[in-house]
């Protein structure tokens, strides 16, 4: 689904114009990576935890010349689903 597809859902759910839908979506989604960029956890109950994860630097290999590289720290953002949503996938 892409956030094209869950804005119009959202406006046929609630009686909505696309354009307001897609404002309430990007808002969400604006929201999280605020919180995320901020290194807060975002946690929503029965779907899953969002939250940024601090990786070393450290040694790589090149696979194409073999040649050890240097790969920079950085922070990433991870997402851990809650056991309804794994439950639910799941059946």
């Amino acid at each position: 689904m892409t956030k094209k597809e869950l804005s119009e859902k959202l406006s046929v759910n609630f009686s909505t114009s696309k354009a307001d839908a897609e404002k309430m979506v990007s808002y969400v989604f604006d929201e999280i990576t605020k919180a995320l960029t901020s290194k807060e956890e975002v946690q929503i109950a029965g779907f899953g935890k969002f939250l940024t994860s601090d990786r070393a630097a450290r040694e790589g290999v090149n696979p194409a010349t073999g040649e050890k590289i240097k790969i920079a720290a950085t922070t990433v953002a991870k997402f851990k689903a809650a056991k309804q949503l794994k439950d639910a996938v799941a059946k």
